[in-house]
């Protein structure tokens, strides 16, 4: 790269901490820290859920899809977030709003102890927490490549450099560093994605080039199923983002209670889906177009850096960079803070009589320690990532599978159809849909993604919804915390359904129980 890409590099990193040190400011409390103290504009919340949503994964993985089979990545990828979005902006979004305004709650999890039991709520947390440390390793190994190609950096080095920026801001600023940083990333990343549009429109022959394109691609570029994605596939995947992006991916859930209300909630959820329909189209479009205009490459990961050092001119190339730094930094911070708020509220009052006592100042201490814990294992990992099948391998195979069985019983404990589905259900869908992963992956050691993808997720369905109609187990305690949540009515309305105390202190009522 030329000095002043370095220069568009740098002072990327330099805005993000100063973002990070102003946001430090704003945060006097724990629910600051974890919540944005529930102020967040829905505007901002809409685009940081946005950019909360996909990494630098984008540019790599996913554009090596695109280079080798086409428009299929935004068919399969993209439409079913945009879908589940809009439908969470319905359903889910308001009632994790409702969650913080009428329970106190923090962190996402904090309600099961009261929906379900403690060792449900202890299952998923810690489940959850895992699986996230692989999937945050998967986004530090998709900007290390970047990094790679761009500076020639090595792997190691380049996720050393990214973690420790991001956990800077994140760990000063909390959330509302999060949120800031993403809306600032969402426009150093649009400017750099419609640069690199503008040079591969030009290098096809300008706007006129998008009616001859499609007819130069290889075969089945332009079908939206092809190869291993099929209809199956797309079915499998729209569910388990609908369930994910609402709430699966605990991050996201903040981004929903952080804003005012529950109408900011579903207007945050609804600019993120159409973001999702909109956006993606333009930041995999030069992948799509490289087959005509860089046949042969080697390594498909590679495609979208090798198309920016070839067709943009010295300071968008860094800016480029830049960009896609911004997508693996806003949600590998977003994810951070998210597990903080589940180990520092949820795990450890469990684990530790120290830590239910901890007063206000000694549990932002502890939120900051464990997300700095929690990036540093999440850098480990992502050095050696090859070894858990790449980035598209932890991604789809690992992440994409997993998730359904913590995710149901946490998104369908919030409605009402499902109030009398208890702990038993839960922990059943939940251990059983873990173990037809492992099953299908490990045990008879099948390499058909569709079968490693719905294999857990129908299991886990299949059984709540079946464990739950056969053995139901009423809890008056449940079913006003689900009425609370999926009631229109004023907070005040509530202040006798709802217990009085906070989140955390009913978490410890619980456990002393």
């Amino acid at each position: 790269m030329a000095a002043l890409d370095w220069v568009a590099l740098g002072g990327y990193f330099v805005v993000m901490l100063l973002i990070g040190l102003w946001s430090h400011k704003r945060i006097s409390s724990v629910s600051d820290y974890f919540t944005g103290g529930g102020r967040m504009p829905w505007w901002l919340s809409g685009i940081s859920h946005h950019m909360s949503g996909y990494s630098a994964a984008v540019f790599v993985a996913y554009a090596a899809v695109a280079y080798s089979y086409g428009i299929t990545v935004y068919v399969w990828a993209f439409v079913p977030l945009a879908i589940g979005t809009g439908l969470g902006a319905i359903v889910f979004a308001p009632r994790w709003n409702r969650l913080r305004k009428r329970y106190g709650v923090a962190s996402p999890l904090e309600y099961l102890a009261t929906r379900y039991n403690v060792p449900t709520q202890q299952a998923l947390a810690w489940s959850g927490t895992l699986l996230k440390v692989f999937d945050v390793a998967a986004k530090w190994a998709s900007v290390a490549i970047l990094l790679n190609v761009f500076t020639g950096m090595a792997m190691s080095t380049g996720i050393v450099i990214t973690g420790v920026v991001t956990l800077l801001y994140c760990t000063v600023g909390g959330l509302w560093a999060d949120a800031l940083t993403d809306f600032g990333q969402f426009i150093i990343q649009g400017i750099a994605a419609i640069a690199m549009v503008v040079a591969v429109l030009g290098k096809l022959g300008g706007v006129s080039g998008l009616g001859t394109l499609w007819d130069k691609l290889p075969a089945h570029h332009t079908e939206p199923l092809v190869g291993p994605y099929t209809a199956t596939f797309l079915t499998a995947y729209i569910v388990i983002k609908t369930f994910e992006y609402n709430g699966g991916m605990w991050n996201l859930a903040q981004r929903y209670m952080a804003t005012e209300s529950p109408r900011d909630a579903r207007r945050s959820a609804a600019l993120s889906s159409v973001l999702f329909l909109i956006w993606p189209a333009f930041l995999l479009f030069p992948s799509v177009a490289a087959p005509v205009l860089l046949p042969h490459v080697a390594d498909p990961q590679q495609v979208y850096a090798l198309m920016s050092l070839k067709f943009l001119p010295a300071g968008l190339v860094g800016l480029t960079l830049a960009g896609m730094f911004s997508h693996t930094m806003a949600m590998a911070s977003s994810d951070a803070n998210a597990i903080s708020a589940v180990v520092t509220r949820d795990i450890m009052p469990v684990i530790s009589r120290t830590a239910r006592g901890m007063s206000e100042k000694s549990g932002l201490l502890a939120a900051r320690i464990v997300t700095v814990v929690f990036i540093t294992l999440s850098m480990l990992v992502a050095i050696q990532a090859e070894h858990f099948g790449g980035v598209l391998g932890i991604i789809v195979g690992l992440v994409a599978a997993v998730m359904g069985p913590i995710s149901i019983p946490l998104l369908l404990g919030l409605l009402p159809a499902f109030r009398k589905f208890g702990p038993r259900a839960a922990l059943i869908s939940w251990a059983a849909g873990l173990m037809g992963y492992w099953v299908v992956k490990y045990g008879i050691s099948s390499t058909d993604t569709t079968a490693i993808i719905l294999t857990p997720l129908v299991t886990s369905l299949v059984l709540y919804v079946a464990v739950g109609l056969v053995s139901p187990e009423p809890n008056p305690e449940a079913d006003a915390l689900v009425a609370a949540v999926s009631s229109d009515g004023d907070d005040d309305a509530f202040a006798g359904a709802v217990p009085a105390a906070a989140g955390e202190q009913r978490l410890l009522s619980k456990i002393d129980d």
